[in-house]
This record gives C-alpha cells, structure tokens and sequence, in this order.
C-alpha cells in the first residue's frame, strides 16, 4: 500500500513534468508559421525574435530557480510545485489573450518560469519515496518530458488557437490536481512540524502514524537534518533530538567545512553539462525544422512524434534499469555510443553517404542513448548527493547553470548552423560525449540505493568508486 501512495504521487507530481514538457517543444510547432506572411500574430517575426522564442523558457527560469530555493523552504515541496504550475496558467493565458508578437514571446518568457520544478520536483520525489525505488520513481517522473514533447508535437497538427486553449486547460487541470499531495515528511521536520511529518510518512508509507516503521523514518531524518560536521570528517552525523538547540550553518560557512559536498557540487555541475552540450535539446526544441534540413524527404509532423516516442520508451527504459544497474554505468555507456551516434549523425549530414532514413534512425540512436545518460541520470543523482542543510543551494546551482547553458545554445544554434553548417556541430557534440565518458569514469561514485551520508562518505573517499 506505501509503494502504492508513493507511485500515484508520483504520476500526480508527473503532470507537471508533462505540461512543462509540452513548453519546451511549443516553439517547434509555431516557428514556421510566426515568421510566414500567414502568422497568426500582428506581423512575422524577426531571426532574432524567432531564436528568443525558443531560448526564452530556458532565460527565464534562470530567475525562478533561484526563487524556487526560497519558495521550498518557506511554502514547502507541494505548494512550491502549485505555484510553479501557476507560472503555466499566467504563461499561456497571455498568449491566448493577445495575439502580438511581443505578447507570445512575454507569454513563453513567463511559461519558462515553470522550467524550475526541473529543480524541485525530483527534490520532491526523492523525500517521500523510500531509497528502494527512489530512483525508478525519479527516473519516471522525469519520463512524461518527452511525453509532454510528443503531445505537443501532435498538436502542432491543430489549429493555431485550439491548440493554445488546448495548452491551457490541461495546465489548469494540473494546477488543481496537486492539492492532492501531502507535504515532504523532511520539509516538516526542518519546521519542527514532527506531528505532521509522521503523518505525512503514514500516508505515503501506507502504515499507521504510531507505527515502528514511522519512528524509525522520523529518526532518520533527523539524523540527516543534524550532521556533526568536522574539519576531518564533515559527514558523520550525531543524532541530536532537540533540533532548535543545534546551530545552524551558513551555506558557505557549509561548504568551507565539507570537502565532500565541495566535490559532490563539482561533479553535479559536470553532469549538467554533460546534459547541456551532447547536444540532445537542440534536436528537442528545433525538431520540425532540423527534421526538414536533415531528412528533407520525411514528415516533420511524423519525424517529431517518432523523435518523442523515442524518447518516452528510453526514458521508461532507465525508470526501470536505474536501481538494477546503477546510475554510474547508465552515464558512462550511454555517452559512449552517444558519441558514436553524433559523430555519425554529422557525417550522414555533411557527406549524404546515406539515404535520409538512415538519418533519421541515427538521430533517433543519438536521442535514445543521450535519454539514457545525460538526459536522465544527472537529474536523479541531483537530488540524491547532497545533505538537507546544502540541498537547495546546490540544486539550485546546478540546474541554474544547466539552463544557462540551454540558453546560450538554443540562442546561438541558427547562428553556428549558418557559419558552421550543422554537421560539423555534431561533432561537437561528440567530442563532450567522450570527455563525459572518461570523467565519469574517474569521477562518478554509485548512489544506487543509498542513504545521502553514505553517499557523502564516497566523495570524502573518492577513490572507493573508480570501478564501473
């Protein structure tokens, strides 16, 4: 019954990764037809504008990420993600409003503040789901991405408007839909709130409040909240049941104390470039007109969908694998043949030494194996590496520089095609493939199934997992 309340938690919380999915990939439907004489808009749009539209979602959580910290501390996991589907309803209320080329790209602008749950919802999910399936509930909820992509493309199909007003009920409907959830048991420990986190963990756990199994989950959070930092080993911890009496650590007075954390935010923003520059977002955001420039003599309408499905099937597939092979060997195999993938993808395009549906399954090859490492397990291990007192921080460090990084690569993505051509940008994202694989291979510890002070421990000894 726990693993129960946990899984339709789960699927609620994945509504929003759905809905946000569905923003990330709006721009594709819509390029053609906002810079054509027949826009819906008051007038076509510029190169420039055409490239915001895609980059913007990305800009503006590189505002709310920060926020997203703040707001989990003061309003909780539940309410943070209420208000991050909020941000969706404003977003597209305003392009179903006002039919202005400045309003759409306000609009997108406003529905990018919602890219922060890619923050908050695996910290989410990662505090109510017990360490067994901790990963397999992530890893899901991550999958209804691509989901929301391959919905979006299909109604793209649609007319202009019904497609928006389409958008918008179904981000009303997810807004409703979490009041379902109960409050991460963690946060309410952190408030003191002890009562309520048990029942919190009751309900998830699917077992009575005074149960032994609801004591021993409370104690240990609180041993996780309480860590006995020291110049030598920062990550012990000492259970300390009056949790007012400790004092608190400052973020960086935190980070100057624990060299494991220092390595574990390291190797956290080396996985979210390895998301950013394998290139997979480029194919995601721009895929009707990449499908038209790559495989000119395929539907883009089709070529998407097929790209979604793709994408959906990879990111069940390591929903299922994580916690049986680990994340570590998921990011080192899969950038491997990521890799061969995008040095053959650009080849196929720059020589024509093959028919166009032979590149169009190697786009869909670089997709899948991109899904299963960059694109999924850094978002797992985010949420795994780091003691509550840094959590927020480095979370928000994180994800606020992997969308930097989507930014500036969306943005100058028609520039370097122009220049480059869009080849030789394939083996660009070849060559962060391979330096993904060597560095992991040094660098990466396994957290499958473990608790977040073991895992610190690996970082204080990091030459404990240099075996694969």
């Amino acid at each position: 019954m726990g693993i129960k309340n946990q899984v339709l938690a789960s699927i609620v919380v994945s509504y929003l990764c759905l809905t946000t999915g569905m923003i990330s990939t709006w721009a594709s439907s819509v390029i053609n037809l906002f810079s054509s004489e027949n826009t819906t808009l008051n007038r076509p749009m510029t190169d420039t504008e055409v490239s915001l539209l895609g980059g913007l979602p990305s800009a503006a959580s590189l505002f709310t990420i920060p926020l997203s910290g703040i707001f989990l501390d003061y309003f909780g996991r539940k309410y943070t993600c209420i208000i991050i589907s909020l941000f969706q309803v404003v977003g597209w209320s305003v392009i179903v409003l006002f039919p202005y080329v400045e309003a759409v790209l306000i609009g997108n602008f406003i529905n990018g503040f919602s890219f922060c749950m890619y923050m908050t919802v695996p910290v989410f999910v990662g505090e109510y789901c017990q360490e067994n399936i901790r990963g397999t509930m992530t890893s899901g909820v991550l999958s209804l991405f691509p989901v929301g992509w391959m919905v979006s493309y299909l109604m793209g199909t649609l007319e202009y408007n019904v497609m928006n007003y389409s958008s918008l009920s179904m981000s009303v409907f997810g807004t409703l839909i979490l009041f379902y959830m109960h409050e991460s048991p963690l946060h309410l420990l952190k408030k003191g709130l002890e009562k309520e986190a048990a029942e919190s963990i009751a309900h998830y756990r699917g077992v009575k409040v005074d149960s032994k199994e609801v004591q021993q989950e409370i104690e240990n959070i609180k041993r996780t909240l309480n860590p006995e930092l020291d110049d030598a080993t920062p990550e012990l911890e000492k259970l300390q049941p009056d949790l007012q009496k400790r004092e608190k650590l400052t973020t960086w007075q935190f980070l100057k104390k624990s060299r494991s954390t220092r390595r574990a935010l390291v190797l956290s923003l080396a996985l979210f470039a390895a998301a950013v520059f394998q290139g997979q977002v480029v194919v995601q955001v721009y895929a009707e007109p990449l499908f038209a420039m790559a495989v000119p003599s395929m539907s883009t309408t089709v070529a998407s969908v097929i790209f979604a499905v793709v994408n959906i099937f990879a990111a069940l597939l390591v929903a299922v694998v994580i916690d049986r092979l680990g994340r570590r060997p998921l990011m080192i195999y899969s950038s491997l043949f990521t890799a061969v993938f995008a040095a053959l993808l650009g080849s196929l395009i720059q020589l024509s030494w093959a028919p166009n549906w032979v590149t169009a399954i190697i786009i869909y090859l670089f997709c899948f194996t991109y899904t299963t490492g960059a694109g999924t397990i850094p978002y797992t291990m985010n949420a795994e590496l780091f003691l509550p007192e840094i959590k927020n921080f480095a979370t928000i460090a994180s994800v606020e520089f992997s969308f930097l990084g989507f930014f500036v690569v969306l943005f100058i993505f028609h520039p370097v095609v122009s220049v480059l051509g869009l080849g030789p940008l394939f083996y660009i994202f070849s060559g962060t493939c391979v330096a993904t694989a060597i560095f992991c291979s040094f660098f990466l510890p396994e957290t499958k199934g473990l608790t977040v002070d073991v895992i610190q421990l690996q970082f204080y000894n990091p030459r404990s997992h240099n075996n694969v």
